[in-house]
């Protein structure tokens, strides 16, 4: 069974490489079912890559049901070769990476798959894999052929071709040259695979062929392919140039809005810090010549600039006299998307044909890497802004659940407030008056107790029934515990509208203290003693505070958001257990207050002893709706907007320190702000 498993696996490879994939498949299979007789041998892993291989290359014309298994199958095939990658990967990262490329290829990721088949073919290359760098250049070429790129798919195939020859596949290169005649260059000392359009001293155009290393042209293509961001790519598009071309100084040119843009320019080893400027603003380069090609898109070689007709008064070219000058457009799907300019001002005729050809091939990768650089520019740009935009967004969400809470909580406080007020202040100054009334009553009463001598039997017994000593001497002490009462009602009232006052558009001067106590007494029900725990016990450890330029009520929500957090973290961490053990370390919120004559600024810490915090949720605290609570127990967003009030309305600083059992700490430090500054 281990031989059938063999053979079903090399007749897969054969029939995949001749592209009768159904067949190939068919072996995959069969092969598939029979690994357990070759556990441990290297057939397995080869298995493993053409399966993936069989698979991407049906991929695209699958059903979508064939297309969800077929994808399954290769993110398991991945998994598995990964792991021989990681640990043998002389042996298994080429075969990683080709069909890593492939995937790219058929998810659509162009720039992926691009980086990948160069990195396969560098690392089979590497290993000494010759028919799989064969391979994969081959595959390179059928996605360069797929977006219309002949010239990169001529560079690939030719390396396919050259790659199958070393392995001794005969079949396999006549099946190449029947597929993609066109495509193969089978020597480039008697094939050129490019034309040169070159401008004479006088003026006349002629074609000239020249020969092409094709290994120059694929380790330059790959450096060149294998950068995205535009910055980067332009200074080794630059170096490269540079080093190919036999020149001495170079540069990269844009049209922006019209206008010839200096984006790169060097020498071989340092740029220039004048980038970014209008070639028109500067002497430092030909400009007829730079016009020249921008207009026409023809490319001018000049062997000595200063016997060119067209451009010896060139100013430049007058005070300069540059020996060697080349200009050439760098273009992109007939669209012109840039001007690559070098000079060599020790040589003449630097620029030979055979650099020439090498040029025409890395001007056509860097317009590609160069639209592709520009895109992910875009893209940064445009995720940068949705990310500004978002920003924006949550911040204006948090003003206005600030706003919308405040606005409820204070409508509602003021509102009972104002209710419990009204009546309370009718019996608060009744009960004044019903005092000296009642107190002249029994002066009345007593007076009569001392001119009556006989005031009869049926007063005494009246008397004796209503015990009118005790009443005479409580009545006046049940009256003021009554005027205690309303007294204290006020109290609660004025603090309720202490604590619901709306601000206004500027700061203004506050007892923080004041707003401490008015959020203790909101919450003092919260507090009290239940079934299932003991009473919070509130420590006030209050400094001497200046009264602070401050928005009351923003900073009277943070007082209540942080003290009603900890009363809930003392609820859910007393579940489960029992009062005594409860009782050993009561449950407490110490508050502290001082002003700091250093900072100038006052600091109001608010501690508890409750269960504390991992690192991992410390670190997220305050992000936006980040919440620890059970689902319809908190948004995520009460701290956040915490830290929004205290630091962006008020330039101060919300930080918290925790541990797991060591309780949580938030410190509140407010600066003392100036009058004129509000």
């Amino acid at each position: 069974m281990g031989v059938i498993c063999h053979y079903q696996i090399l007749k897969s490879q054969v029939l995949y490489l001749y592209d009768q994939l159904e067949s190939a498949l068919s072996c995959a299979i069969a092969a598939q079912n029979l690994l357990g007789y070759i556990c441990g041998q290297f057939a397995v892993a080869e298995h493993n890559f053409y399966y993936s291989l069989i698979l991407t290359a049906l991929y695209p014309s699958a059903t979508p049901a064939r297309q969800k298994q077929y994808w399954q199958k290769l993110l398991a095939n991945q998994q598995q070769m990964q792991i021989w990658a990681d640990n043998a990967p002389e042996n298994f990262r080429q075969m990683y990476m080709l069909v890593a490329a492939e995937m790219a290829r058929i998810s659509g990721d162009r720039l992926e798959a691009m980086e990948l088949y160069d990195r396969a073919i560098a690392e089979a290359r590497e290993q000494e894999f010759i028919q799989n760098e064969a391979l994969a250049a081959e595959l390179a070429a059928k996605f360069w052929l797929s977006l219309g790129k002949e010239e990169f798919a001529k560079l690939y195939m030719s390396k396919a071709y050259s790659g199958y020859r070393l392995w001794g596949a005969k079949r396999k290169m006549s099946d190449l040259q029947t597929l993609y005649p066109l495509l193969i260059v089978k020597s480039s000392a008697t094939s050129s695979m490019a034309a040169t359009l070159i401008m004479s001293n006088t003026g006349d155009t002629q074609i000239i062929p020249g020969g092409l290393d094709i290994a120059t042209v694929m380790k330059a293509s790959q450096a060149i392919s294998g950068e995205i961001v535009l910055a980067e790519l332009l200074n080794k598009l630059r170096k490269i140039m540079l080093e190919n071309a036999g020149a001495q100084y170079g540069a990269l040119i844009v049209n922006r809005d019209g206008k010839l843009i200096i984006e790169n320019a060097g020498n071989i080893n340092y740029a220039d810090v004048e980038l970014s400027t209008p070639v028109e603003n500067s002497d430092h380069w030909p400009v007829s010549v730079l016009n020249y090609v921008a207009r026409t898109s023809e490319k001018v070689v000049l062997n000595n600039a200063l016997d060119s007709e067209k451009f010896a008064t060139d100013p430049y070219i007058k005070l300069h006299q540059p020996k060697s000058l080349l200009c050439m457009p760098i273009v992109n799907q007939g669209k012109q998307i840039g001007i690559l300019y070098l000079e060599n001002n020790l040589t003449e005729g630097a620029f030979t044909r055979d650099r020439l050809e090498l040029l025409n091939l890395l001007c056509s990768q860097a317009a590609i890497s160069m639209e592709n650089a520009r895109f992910y520019q875009q893209s940064e740009e445009s995720a940068q802004q949705l990310q500004q935009s978002l920003q924006q967004l949550q911040q204006a969400q948090l003003q206005l659940v600030q706003s919308e809470k405040m606005s409820s909580l204070g409508q509602l406080v003021a509102g009972v407030a104002h209710e419990i007020n009204n009546p309370v202040g009718f019996i608060a100054g009744n009960l004044s008056h019903a005092q000296t009334y009642i107190q002249d009553l029994i002066d009345h009463l007593q007076l009569y107790q001392q001119q009556l001598a006989d005031p009869g039997e049926k007063i005494l017994d009246h008397a004796d029934q209503i015990d009118l000593e005790y009443l005479l001497t409580d009545l006046p002490k049940l009256i003021s515990s009554m005027q205690e009462g309303t007294d204290r009602i006020r109290d609660i009232s004025a603090s309720m509208r202490t604590f619901s006052r709306a601000d206004t558009a500027k700061m203004v001067k506050f007892n923080i203290h004041d707003g401490i106590d008015s959020t203790l007494l909101i919450l003092k029900h919260r507090l009290k003693a239940k079934a299932q725990r003991s009473g919070i016990e509130i420590v006030k450890e209050y400094g001497e505070l200046p009264h602070i330029l401050c928005y009351p009520g923003q900073l009277n929500q943070v007082f209540m958001n942080l003290i009603a957090n900890a009363i809930d973290a003392f609820d859910e961490y007393n579940q489960g257990r029992d009062l005594a053990e409860i009782n050993a370390n009561p449950n407490q919120i110490t508050i502290r207050t001082e002003f700091s004559s250093y900072k100038r600024s006052v600091i109001v810490k608010i501690k508890d002893n409750g269960p504390g915090m991992s690192a991992e949720v410390l670190q997220r605290l305050f992000d936006h709706l980040f919440t620890t609570k059970p689902p319809g127990k908190g948004t995520g967003l009460g701290l956040s907007i915490s830290r929004q009030i205290v630091e962006e309305k008020h330039g101060g600083k919300l930080s918290c320190t925790s541990a797991p059992g060591q309780g949580a700490e938030f410190a509140i430090e407010l600066p003392m702000h100036e009058v004129d500054s509000c």
